[in-house]
């Protein structure tokens, strides 16, 4: 429920602090006293369109802050956790800032927010309802919800909608599979002119690298092969060092035993000797046989280093990612091979997810249809009592085809009046006057009070124009409201007056000591004494009459 309301620098309003209860509290006052005023405040806190003339004369900006307090199961504190907005089961603060030069800020538990997202939370808490507004039941959007809110089929609607996801992500695979196959196919040849040359070329991982190097070997190698010759000729043959080395080397280990060991250590050193030369000759002969090339050699390997670049531009590719480009367009191909198969596989599955959600969404249009039966027939029993016998209530559950269906569902739902006997129904904001209107509402909200339905509603001066018997009816149809919620009425009514459990008067005056005899709206809450005077001028005017007093008193009894 709305728990507290202050406002300060809006229109008339310097300050205010207003405490509200449960229940039904109603706001009076003398006509032009101030209490449009405060609805509009009201109407600035829960998101609705700011205005510079909305702040006070003299002033650069004004405020409203509304404390609501809600369920601790209420849907609006998931909706602030999906905004990461702060906000346990508790008080919720929704701020408005207004500015003179037009501008305006909202705030929820004073974390900066858009508008429109106030404007949502706003709605979620509260609804203000009046002779011109436009919004809650005249959004033929809000409908649907509202009537599934009434046959309890929220559970069912769920399952829709995610039956409707499911269908159309089917449908869009089917379809981005098959524009990828069209594509491929409008691109076929030159796959397979494409890959028919790559697979020429085969070209292999690392081989532009290897190719490189040994192209610049054979390039440089005419610098180096001659003394590579040279030291080979040094290292070879018996009149080469190695072998006088080696005779040596095999005399000196058979006199060795006669030396008593005294030749060991020139005979290892030798050894050593012998050891390296063997192993510098395989060097030298291996990398002569490396180097060594005919020109024909590197001719091809010039040849083959030129194709694979040249195919690497062509492609827009690396020459090491070549492979990968053979790879990828040989699974292009094989996409269009395969496109029979897995098409009717994605047709398949997508059909099946259209029939599912079909069948679910029929059986929730036949709740629906039912729902929308037992809502008029209750609203119909409420019309009589608020002057509106000769009116009709219809709730339109139109049946789409599945290509108009939505995540709701296959309905288009619509609430249609009849103000006048043998009249066409129509749209509510088209066929009922204001006042009608307004209580076209107020039928509904009592039929639809649990369910569906903000926890604080406001009713401005949905009495007007109508007296006794049915604006008593008007207050007891509030006063019905407010067993389960909060209900804020603006009233001219004793009747209305009568039935709440909280009474604030509205007035307008001048300012106490104030130098340039500013007028100001004033805001009192009322004991019982002072609601009994309140409601007695209501019945009799500007002179409180003992007689008026007497039947503000039975009023009130009466209400009781």
């Amino acid at each position: 429920m709305l728990a507290t309301l202050s406002i300060r620098d809006i229109v008339l309003i310097e300050r205010l602090d207003l405490d509200l209860g449960a229940g039904m509290t109603v706001l009076t006052g003398e006509t032009g006293a101030g209490k449009s005023i405060l609805l509009d405040a009201l109407g600035l806190a829960l998101g609705a369109r700011g205005d510079a003339s909305l702040v006070r004369a003299g002033v650069e900006k004004g405020s409203v802050t509304a404390c609501v307090v809600p369920r601790p199961d209420h849907a609006v504190f998931k909706r602030l956790k999906d905004n990461d907005i702060d906000a346990e089961a508790g008080d919720i603060l929704l701020r408005r800032v207004q500015l003179a030069d037009g501008r305006s800020r909202a705030f929820i538990n004073d974390q900066p927010v858009s508008v429109a997202l106030l404007r949502e939370v706003g709605g979620l808490l509260a609804e203000i309802h009046g002779q011109h507004d436009d919004r809650a039941f005249l959004d033929r959007e809000a409908h649907g919800v509202l009537l599934d809110a009434y046959g309890g089929v929220e559970e069912a609607v769920g399952k829709v909608s995610g039956l409707w996801r499911k269908w159309k992500s089917a449908e869009t695979e089917l379809a981005e599979h098959r524009e990828n196959v069209e594509r491929a196919r409008g691109e076929r040849d030159y796959l397979e002119h494409a890959l028919g040359e790559l697979e020429e070329l085969d070209p292999q991982p690392g081989e532009e690298a290897e190719l490189a190097s040994r192209r610049q070997i054979m390039m440089n190698a005419e610098k180096f092969v001659d003394d590579l010759r040279e030291a080979e000729n040094a290292l070879s043959g018996d009149s080469t060092s190695e072998a006088r080395l080696n005779a040596v080397l095999r005399r000196l280990e058979r006199k060795n035993e006669d030396a008593g060991g005294a030749l060991d250590a020139v005979i290892r050193a030798l050894d050593r000797v012998l050891v390296e030369t063997a192993d510098a000759k395989g060097s030298v002969s291996d990398t002569l046989r490396a180097v060594e090339f005919d020109p024909g050699e590197l001719e091809r390997a010039e040849e083959r280093l030129f194709a694979l670049r040249a195919a690497s531009r062509k492609h827009r590719v690396n020459v090491d990612d070549l492979p990968r480009l053979v790879v990828r367009l040989r699974s292009q191909l094989d996409a269009i091979e395969n496109d029979e198969s897995k098409a009717k596989e994605l047709a398949q599955a997508c059909s099946a997810a259209r029939e599912e959600f079909s069948s679910r969404a029929l059986a929730l249009s036949a709740r629906r249809q039912k729902a929308a039966r037992a809502l008029d027939a209750e609203v119909v029993q409420e019309l009589p009592p608020l002057k509106l016998e000769k009116a009709r209530f219809e709730t339109h559950v139109e049946e789409l085809d599945l290509a108009q269906a939505g995540p709701r569902g296959v309905n288009r739902v619509e609430f249609k009046v009849a103000a006048n006997p043998g009249s066409a129904p129509g749209q509510l904001m088209k066929v009922a006057s204001g006042g009608e209107l307004a209580r076209f509402i107020l039928a509904l909200k009592v039929v639809l009070a649990a369910r569906g339905s903000a926890p604080t509603l406001i009713f401005d001066e949905i009495d007007t124009a109508v007296g006794g018997a049915v604006a008593d009816a008007i207050g007891g149809r509030l006063a019905r409201l407010s067993e389960h919620l909060q209900v804020l009425a603006v009233t001219h009514s004793p009747q209305v007056a009568a039935r709440s459990v909280g009474h604030v008067m509205v007035s307008k005056g001048e300012e106490d000591g104030s130098p340039d005899d500013r007028v100001l709206t004033q805001v009192k809450t009322l004991d019982d004494a002072a609601r009994l005077e309140e409601i007695a001028r209501m019945l009799s005017g500007r002179e409180v009459t003992q007689e008026a007093r007497a039947a503000a008193e039975r009023l009130i009894q009466g209400a009781a």
